[in-house]
């Protein structure tokens, strides 16, 4: 069972190991990030590692408290050191789809800011093209909701708005509601530059040039690393 155990974490094992004492590291959103975070607590617990952190969303900033490790506000930050987390989907190019856990802002905000940006995925995540799988997630202030719609439909893609599990609107920490849209055959780049100029648009998920390594875990556990290009 213990070496199971250890297979199973390989993945959360790379994507730590390179973090050393006195860095600022953030933390990602999501189950793969959920598994760093708790790869990390056990380098501090076990090698006195001494870090601070900064979360993405209130899910990962109340699992890294409950594994005792220093968490400051990340409004607090200017920059970090290392940042690993997840993404829905990934393509050869390093492109990353990210949003499906609603966390899409906070996560481009840390990855802007850090250094270097390590992702976890499972081989079943790589696509030929973002958006085979999974639709793309948009943060939008709620008076922006319907004209951010109308002119996703004015290009072609069809959207509508994240519902919970229980049937309500689904809401971001920041308070957002999401659209979810479908990305077709779209000009990924054209796109992601339209929504980051679009008013009300506080966020979205297409993140194609923020990997510097993806991790990728295949069935058996084991793990590959891929690097961008430079």
């Amino acid at each position: 069972m213990a070496e199971a155990q250890t297979k199973r974490d390989l993945l959360a094992q790379m994507a730590v190991a390179p973090i050393e004492s006195g860095m600022r590291v953030g933390l990602g959103t999501g189950r793969a990030a959920s598994r760093g975070i708790r790869a990390l607590a056990e380098r501090v617990r076990v090698e006195g590692l001494r870090v601070q952190c900064a979360a993405t969303s209130s899910a990962s900033h109340g699992l890294a408290r409950s594994l005792d490790l220093r968490v400051i506000p990340l409004g607090e930050v200017s920059q970090l050191d290392y940042l690993f987390d997840g993404a829905d989907e990934f393509d050869e190019a390093l492109h990353l789809l990210k949003g499906g856990g609603g966390a899409m802002t906070q996560e481009r905000i840390a990855a802007d800011m850090s250094e270097h940006r390590v992702y976890m995925v499972q081989e079943s995540k790589r696509v030929a093209r973002l958006g085979e799988r999974c639709l793309l997630g948009i943060e939008v202030i709620e008076a922006a909701q319907n004209v951010v719609v109308a002119h996703l439909a004015a290009r072609g893609l069809s959207a509508a708005q994240r519902m919970s599990e229980g049937g309500e609107s689904f809401v971001t920490d920041n308070g957002h509601p999401v659209l979810d849209a479908e990305l077709g055959a779209v000009e990924l780049d054209m796109l992601a530059a339209w929504l980051d100029r679009t008013p009300g648009v506080v966020g979205h998920g297409l993140f194609l040039d923020q990997a510097d390594v993806v991790l990728v875990e295949d069935a058996s556990g084991e793990v590959t690393q891929l690097n961008r290009a430079r």
